[in-house]
């Protein structure tokens, strides 16, 4: 190896291509001294390179430009002198550049060798073949939301590469016959997922960190989602999902993770951000402990201007070199802080992400709360453009559905897009991602089985997860052979994805609930690893009537421009129709009997926007009292023909989705218990 060095450059981050060879640019302002080590890929030393303060220091940036270099290679940083008082100093801690595009010694799942991990430079590029980020609206998505080890993993998938990107690749048919618009993946930047303390309370073993919130750096992706344990392919194989997607017109979520990484708190492990600037990197307390808003031990210190810009550069990055659609913000809230904690008017690093001209045709969506009780649902600062998880969304559908009285004023509110959360925001109803669940909480199935959760299996006596789930169990907790219990669990999935599918706003839901994915009571799946959170690919087939019943759902909802409106309604009338565009009626039409103590409503939208008909007239009505309730029809006309596109108590409902003619009195409709109809008029 011919090696030469030069002074290099601070201005670009990480490790850049020049004239001569690669440029190598770190931040640490508690540096002293520092030195780049360069390493085999297999892990045997080549060269260690001194960084002098005069020659190779830029203010706090720390730079060397090299020749000679081989084409692939690991790296690393050691700080050899510190700043007094750095608490995390240790001059035999290898350091991962944050800027590194892949990490070594995580490319087997569950398994961590004694190597450190370090960061690999080599050959990224990738035949694109003239694929770009798909650009879809947002009205118009449906967002399916999957982990990429689970979906696979089972032996039921069959698939060549179980529990890899390239293993979702040989599931697309499935993805593109269900209908969804954008799979939203959960954390794929690179984590341990051997640093679960928990064991299996039955076996002793130790458990795994299997969601992945706690990411090592920013720009990597996982490589054990790789099929073939290495880091630089595991990427090229990631692209190659990305660019598979989006020829099947299938957009990419990337779910990230800023709130916090993965060295923890106080006596937490040091990748790289604790050894190279502590303050800077994390949020402490007065008396320099981490504060933890993010309840995972540390929190990140989001509007420090280096810190502001990695998260930047990480999803340029992304969206630039993996062409990837969109971002969901897990705990965004926390981006919100200070460097005290304090939440900030105008987060800078959440208008730079909202105002980004690279990002500005990308999908930005919020988790709009934090671990510590802040909730900013429909106040999420740089509004005018971010999105949010609408959790008043879940949970007054939940709440509704499940009987509690007095919430259908706000049900309606909600159904018609959250107008009371995200109009004052400049924002509009596509705003909302509506959900149910999420990975998070019970699945759909669980929903309707389970009064508690049952999560033992986790290791912490059953003391983790939600204790406030909005679920029932119809009389039994768990399995049951019932017929009668059955028929009423599957009618009530059939109830909120319907609910879910016509409401105004953007709708989301998780791998499996289209069939029935059960995770046997357990809420808090995070750290389950085996078939309790895989995807098991024989429920299509066993339950392909809840399968298609959704199916249908979105394929209703992609033919109704109604349904997937720009603007919130006015409920005012049209010119052409004399109809509202929104009205709310109740068993007797026009009244719609708001916070009755009942748990039943319905509403019209007009076939009408401005002076166009661009729909049918659509009419839904729910009844969740306990007993059949008759509603009246509301007139549109002289020769109105009703028709039912679906009702939740008949079994074989929509399945072909075609209509069929209402021939009842329109005075006396009688709609079932526990269930939803739908009708249209064209």
């Amino acid at each position: 190896m011919n090696l030469q060095a030069f002074a290099g450059s601070p201005l670009r981050l990480g490790v850049t291509q020049t004239a001569k060879g690669l440029n190598f640019a770190l931040f640490s302002d508690q540096a002293l001294g520092l030195s780049l080590n360069i390493f085999t890929l297999t892990g045997e030393p080549l060269v260690e390179l001194p960084l002098g303060p005069q020659v190779n220091r830029t203010g706090v940036v720390w730079h060397i430009e090299l020749t000679g270099l081989p084409e692939r290679f690991c790296y690393s940083y050691l700080v050899t002198s510190s700043t007094q008082g750095h608490l995390n100093f240790d001059p035999a801690t290898e350091l991962i550049d944050p800027y590194a595009l892949c990490l070594s010694g995580m490319e087997t799942w569950g398994v961590r060798g004694n190597q450190p991990v370090r960061a690999i430079y080599g050959p990224t590029e990738f035949d694109w073949q003239g694929d770009r980020p798909l650009g879809k609206p947002l009205k118009d998505s449906v967002i399916y939301e999957l982990h990429v080890r689970g979906f696979t993993q089972d032996p039921s998938s069959q698939v060549a590469h179980p529990g890899t990107y390239l293993g979702i690749i040989e599931k697309i048919p499935y993805l593109k016959s269900l209908g969804v618009t954008a799979v939203e993946l959960m954390p794929v930047n690179e984590f341990d997922e051997t640093d679960c303390p928990f064991l299996d309370p039955e076996s002793g073993e130790r458990l795994k960190n299997y969601w992945g919130y706690s990411s090592l750096n920013f720009f990597s992706v996982k490589a054990a989602y790789g099929a073939k344990n290495n880091a630089l392919e595991a990427l090229a194989e990631f692209k190659a999902l990305v660019k598979a997607l989006h020829q099947a017109g299938i957009e990419v979520i990337l779910d990230v993770v800023f709130n916090h990484t993965a060295e923890g708190g106080f006596g937490g492990r040091i990748y790289n951000f604790k050894g190279l600037s502590n303050e800077s990197y994390y949020i402490l307390d007065s008396a320099g402990e981490y504060a933890n808003y993010s309840g995972c031990g540390n929190t990140l210190n989001c509007n420090h201007p280096v810190v502001r810009s990695m998260i930047l550069d990480a999803l340029r990055y992304f969206v630039a070199e993996c062409h990837v659609d969109g971002f969901r913000f897990d705990l965004a809230s926390i981006l919100s802080r200070d460097k005290d904690g304090a939440v900030l008017t105008n987060p800078p690093v959440l208008d730079g992400i909202a105002k980004d001209p690279i990002l500005a045709n990308t999908k930005i969506i919020a988790e709009a709360w934090d671990a510590m009780g802040l909730y900013q649902v429909g106040s999420f600062p740089a509004s005018g453009r971010w999105a949010e998880w609408n959790g008043r969304y879940r949970d007054c559908l939940r709440a509704f559905l499940q009987g509690e009285k007095f919430r259908s004023a706000e049900l309606a509110t909600r159904i018609a897009g959250s107008e009371d959360l995200y109009k004052h925001s400049q924002r509009n109803p596509y705003h909302s991602i509506n959900f149910v669940n999420s990975h998070d909480g019970f699945t759909l199935m669980d929903l309707v089985s389970y009064d508690k959760k049952h999560n033992r299996a986790n290791g912490e006596q059953g003391k983790d997860g939600d204790n406030h789930n909005l679920s029932q169990n119809f009389g039994i907790e768990g399995p049951t052979q019932s017929k009668e219990i059955l028929e009423l669990r599957y009618r009530q999935i059939k109830n909120f994805l319907t609910l879910l599918l016509v409401s105004q706003g953007t709708p989301m839901l998780p791998a499996g609930d289209e069939c029935g994915r059960t995770q046997r009571g357990n809420n808090n799946a995070w750290c389950q690893d085996n078939p309790t959170s895989w995807f098991d690919w024989t429920l299509p087939q066993k339950n392909q009537e809840l399968l298609r019943f959704l199916q249908s759902l979105i394929r209703f909802r992609k033919a109704h421009p109604n349904l997937r409106r720009e603007s919130f309604f006015s409920g005012l009338p049209n010119p052409k129709s004399g109809l509202p565009d929104l009205s709310w009626h109740g068993q007797r039409a026009w009244e719609p009997e708001f916070d009755h103590g009942n748990n039943k409503l319905a509403f019209l939208i007009d076939a009408y926007q401005e002076s166009k008909r661009v729909d049918g007239y659509l009419y839904v009505a729910f009844n969740f009292e306990r007993e059949p309730k008759f509603f009246e029809l509301p007139r549109i006309g002289p020769k109105a023909n009703w028709e039912v596109v679906l009702d939740s108590f008949n079994p074989t409902s929509f399945m072909d989705g075609l209509p069929s003619p209402f021939t009842g009195d329109p005075r006396q409709m009688r709609l079932e218990p526990l269930s939803v109809r739908v009708m249209i008029c064209n």
